[in-house]
This record gives structure tokens, sequence and C-alpha cells, in this order.
């Protein structure tokens, strides 16, 4: 009886134990995406472009860094902290290939309030300027990177709870109307809160609701105390920094390496700063003493955490949807996918990791990412190599940034955020396809300025939400037919008899945030379930059989789908019949669905389609020339594929 037992369980832990080296392996290659890409990367076609841009991504990481940290209300050394630690972190957790890492102008915004909060700038006075034995810093430097520092580390930990949680998935609620707004809103407050450096004027801090109002009173209240000098400087820096950085955008094709104008700026303005003295001459605000080395790694006050809860909340929500955005736009525009889930653990450990190194909270920039697109990044490689370059920087070239002028480093700071501003421009387009999306838009950002990024945040997604619930209860979900889908099978007569298959689904719901990534799924699963098998054509007729697509439903298309001939064309034709109304995201993805099936040779037509639909799709995936996918009525789609055959474009018999 014990020898039987002994071999049950034998046989049992063989079992568990192979169980679990597969789930280690399995789960290692999805937790560990540089276990994926790395042992297949090509350095011959890769490394190149990839060390070119680990070059220019540094020189940003380094600009940034400083200035973003002056943001943070820390000293400027501890933004190239920021801007090396995360940025490695997150080559190894992070599946952005084109995701640059780093400081972030947003968070590092929400943790300078809590830095001012808890360790004003008054208590600067009570401090001493004793060797602290960490670079040499006052211990009030120090007391402020402790708390900024604490923000990040705390902010990472509700990041990866919210991974443990699986709330990735809730992603879903974060529309594009709602990050976009918030994202400019952040950057007009980031805009406002280098005014003082742009004038040169002294000015105390004011943050809370309505500071953004307060900041602008206060300047024009003291607009006598304007500094000539730094105003004029800091109007040059910027015509320089804007000019140089279009004529790169429209050169861009032609020249192999784009100018870094950013450091060309920062070493004229610091040597010309330094031959004329102006910190003594002109009074203009320096960086000063940048100390170099990286100091022992010290874990962040745990005893202010609960101090800084509300700014950790904001760090991990606005860091995450500007940083999610980023990695979600990368991948679609390089045709590779990111798990929203495990975007929450390599952020959350970029925070948590870190901030036992001194860094501000960290998330990816704008400006960043565009810079790897525009310089030809293949992979994370690039911001592994722009690494090494910051750490050189921090060694040896640090302590020559003593004579950079605030006022040059706020100017860079404010053109660095020109792509987040100029999203105003999406109001036109919000307009045009709903109207509801554009007030989301406006409320959203008025709440941002007013409020603060988190707040906005989470009032566009409470607005969201409500639109929801009030649309879809009055939208007509029923039709007096059985909305199926039906394959019919239409003979051509050219050069033999080959079979083309037209499949008619029906939408018999809304199109909107809630199930439009669903909606997507479905439909390319079953176009791509034909195109991918072959079958013979003997068995066609028996496997003719009616699915229905529900994009609203949890389930998967049931039945099976009968599977073309190897070489017949395949066309879909989408009753819109039941589609009573849609949002930007909904038209976005019938225009990607329109891309994906062109790509596929695959044709796409719409039937039954409203007026404010037909405009909507052609407005938003620039459709006007393609006016013959939009039909009256099935039968009329039918006919037109009837008449044209093989022909890849259809005639005048189609009906907008």
């Amino acid at each position: 009886m014990t020898g039987v037992k002994r071999k049950k369980n034998s046989v049992v832990w063989r079992k568990i134990n192979s169980f679990h080296c597969a789930d280690i392996k399995q789960w290692c290659l999805r937790r560990l995406p540089i276990l994926e890409w790395a042992p297949c990367y090509n350095l011959k076609e890769n490394l190149i472009p990839d060390t070119v841009s680990g070059i220019m991504l540094a020189v940003q990481q380094v600009t940034q860094g400083l200035a973003f940290a002056i943001l943070s209300s820390v000293h400027p050394v501890f933004g190239l902290y920021g801007s090396l630690f995360p940025a490695i972190i997150y080559a190894i957790f992070g599946m952005g290939r084109h995701v640059a890492t780093g400081t972030f102008a947003l968070t590092s915004l929400i943790s300078a309030n809590a830095v001012e909060r808890l360790v004003p700038q008054t208590s600067q006075n009570f401090t001493t300027y004793n060797n602290s034995g960490v670079l040499g810093l006052s211990d009030f430097e120090m007391q402020r990177i402790g708390v900024a520092a604490a923000v990040s580390f705390l902010g990472g930990i509700i990041q990866v709870a919210m991974f443990v949680l699986h709330l990735g998935s809730a992603t879903f609620l974060l529309t594009e109307p709602v990050i976009s707004a918030m994202t400019t809103g952040a950057a007009t407050h980031v805009v406002t809160s280098q005014v003082k450096y742009l004038l040169g004027m002294k000015m105390p801090y004011i943050s809370g609701p309505l500071g953004f109002f307060y900041i602008y009173a206060y300047v024009f209240e003291n607009i006598k105390s304007v500094q000539l000098e730094a105003l004029l400087l800091s109007l040059l820096s910027i015509v320089v920094l804007v000019l140089v950085k279009e004529l790169n955008e429209q050169f861009k094709r032609k020249i192999k390496v784009v100018l870094p104008v950013d450091l060309v700026l920062i070493i004229a303005a610091s040597f010309a700063c330094y031959c004329v003295n102006m910190e003594y001459t002109y009074g203009l605000d320096v960086v000063g003493h940048i100390p170099d080395g990286i100091p022992s790694p010290r874990a962040p006050p745990m005893n202010i955490l609960s101090e800084v809860v509300t700014e950790a909340f904001g760090v991990a929500l606005v860091g995450y949807v500007a940083s999610l955005a980023l990695a979600q736009g990368s991948a679609k525009k390089f045709k590779y996918s990111v798990d929203d889930n495990q975007e929450f653990l390599a952020h959350g450990l970029s925070n948590v990791i870190p901030s036992f190194f001194f860094c501000i909270p960290s998330a990816a920039a704008m400006g960043r990412t565009a810079g790897l697109y525009s310089t030809g990044s293949k992979t994370q490689v690039a911001c592994l190599i722009s690494c090494i370059l910051v750490l050189i920087i921090i060694y040896a070239v640090g302590p020559l940034l003593y004579w950079l002028p605030m006022c040059v480093l706020a100017s860079i700071i404010v053109v660095g955020l020109k792509g987040m501003l100029i999203q105003f421009r999406d109001l036109k387009k919000y307009w045009n396809v709903d109207k509801i999306d554009w007030s989301i838009w406006v409320s959203t950002y008025i709440f941002t300025i007013c409020f603060a990024a988190n707040v906005g945040l989470l009032f566009g997604v409470v607005c969201t939400i409500a639109v929801v619930i009030v649309r879809f209860p009055r939208a007509k979900t029923l039709s007096l037919t059985n909305m199926k889908e039906l394959e019919n099978k239409v003979k051509t007569e050219v050069e033999g008899e080959n079979l083309q298959q037209v499949k008619i689904i029906s939408i018999n719901n809304p199109l909107v945030f809630l199930n439009a990534k669903k909606f997507h799924a479905d439909l390319m699963n079953a176009i791509q379930k034909d195109n991918a098998n072959n079958q013979p054509p003997d068995d066609i007729n028996k496997c003719e059989q009616n699915m229905l697509l529900n994009s609203t439903s949890n389930g998967t298309c049931n039945g099976e789908t009968s599977q073309p001939y190897p070489n017949e064309k395949c066309s879909v034709i989408l009753d819109c019949t039941g589609l009573t109304f849609f949002d930007y995201t909904g038209v976005s993805t019938l225009v990607q669905a329109y891309t994906d099936c062109k790509g596929q040779n695959v044709d796409f037509l719409l039937a039954n389609c409203t007026a404010s639909l037909k405009k909507a799709v052609q407005y938003c995936g620039h459709l006007e020339s393609d006016k013959h996918i939009f039909f009256e009525s099935v039968s009329a789609a039918v006919g037109a594929i009837h008449l044209n055959k093989n022909s890849s474009k259809f005639s005048d018999h189609s009906e907008v």
C-alpha cells in the first residue's frame, strides 16, 4: 500500500514539476520581454540606427533631465539619475520598442507639489550646508529629493499593485479625447510653471486649485520686476530651438543625422554665460554646481509615505496613461503588440527601483519617442546605448554645466512640450466626428488647468462613462430580422471559374470605445480565419453556416466559417443598419478595419450607412476619394461585386 502511494506521489510530483518548469518559462517570456527580442537582435541591420538614435536620445535625456529636475523642485543632478535608471528597467520589462522612459514633465510637476509642501523653500534658512556625505549637497537638497523619491516609490508600488489586479484591461476607459485633453492641460501647467524662469522673476511657489490663474495674476501685478536680459535670452533660445527643429523635420529625409540643437544651445549658452559672467553681471540664475558620480543606494524615507499618497496616485495614473498612449501609438505604427497590463509592471518597477538611487518619478515622454521615430530606432538597444552616454556625462561632463542659464533650460522645456500643446488641433477632428467627444475634451482640459492633471483625468473618465450610460439604453439594439452572418458564393468567369466569397456582417449594436476593440478583433478573426486556411471546393457547400457576430458579447464568434478556395478573393460587406450611434474610437476602428482589409486584398464595403457615419468615416480616414465603399443597401453592394467581378475599383453603380 505504501509503495502504491509512493508511486502515485512520484507521478504527481513529476507532473507538478514539469508544469512548473513550463509555467516559469512561459512567465519569464511574458514578463521579461527582453528575453524575446534580445536573442533575435540583428546586429547588422539594427546596431547602426540604434546607435545613432541612442546618441540623439542621450542629448534629450540630459537636457530634459536637468530641466525636469528643477521642475520637480530638486537639485538638477537628480534629473540625470532619473534619465539613467528608469530607462534601463523599462528596457528589460517594457514592451514598447520606441518608448524612452525617463524624467517626465507631468510627473515632475505633480511631485513638486509634495516637495514644496513638505520641504518648503523657507525651510532652507534653517538647514545646514555642511557636507551631508551624499554628493556634498546640503541637508535641504537631500530632504527634497527624499520626498520626490518617496513619491516615486509609492507611485511605483501603486502601479505594480494595479498590475497584480490586472487593471490593464480597464484601460479602454481611457479614451483618446480624455488622454489628449489631460496631457494638453498638463503641458499648459508646465509652461506656466516656467514663466518665472523665462521672465527672470522671483516668484513664490503657487499651486492648488486655480493656481494656474494665480500665477499669471502675480506676473501681471509684478510685471515691472521682469528681467530684460532673461526675457531676451529666453526669446532667442525659443526662436532658435523652434526654427532648427522645424528645419530638421523638413529635411529629415535628406540628412541622415539631425542637428542636436538642444545640446548646441546648452554648450553655447553656458560658454557665453561663463565668458560674460552673466550670473554676477546681469544677475541671471544659473544651474549651479553639479556633482559628479553616483551615490550609494538609499531607501526613500518611509515615514512620509502617508503624506504623499495623493501625489503618488497622480504620478501612477498620469504617468501610466501618457506612457501607454505612446507605447500603443508606436505599436500601431510599427506593427507589433503591447500588453496593457505588462506596461503597469514595467513602469511600476521603473519608479520603485530607481527611487533607491535618488530618482524623481519617471514616465515616457512624447518628445523622446518622436526623436526615436525620426532617427530610425529599431529596438530598446537605443535606450541602453543612451544610458551608457548619460553615465559618461554624469561622471565627466556634469560639473561643466554650472554656467547654464535657467532661462535657457526653461526654453528647452517649453519647446519640448510642443507635441502636447499642438493637440489643440484635435478639437476640429472631434467636432467633425462626434461633438460629445469635443465637449469631453474641452471640459477635461478646463478641469485639468483649474485643478490638476489627475483631477482632469478622473473627470474625463467619469464623463465618458456617464455619456455611455446615457446613450446605450436609448440605442436601438434590436431589428425585425435575425441579424446573422451570411456567406454567399459568387461565381466569376474570368480565365476559368473561380469562387468569390462575400461575407455580409451586420452590426447590431452601437460602436463606441467600450466594444470597438472587441468588434475589430472579431471581424479580423473571421476574415483571417478564412484567408489563412485552404479547403477543397467540394467541401465549400458543407461549410456555409451562419454565425452571429456580436461586438459586445464576451465570447468569440461561434460556428465554422467556410474556407475559401486558395485563389478566391474575399469581400466583406458591413451592414450598418443597427449601428445607431458611434464615437471617435468607433469610427477609427472602422477606418482601421478598412485599412487592414485593404492590406490583405479584401474588399471592404459599408451598406446602409447614415449620412453622419459616412461623413465621419470619410473625414477620419481621409476617404473622400474612396466613396465607392458606401452603398445604400446590401443588395446594391452585392450587385456591384457581380458587375465588377475582378476589378479592383467599383464603377459608378456604387452610391454614396
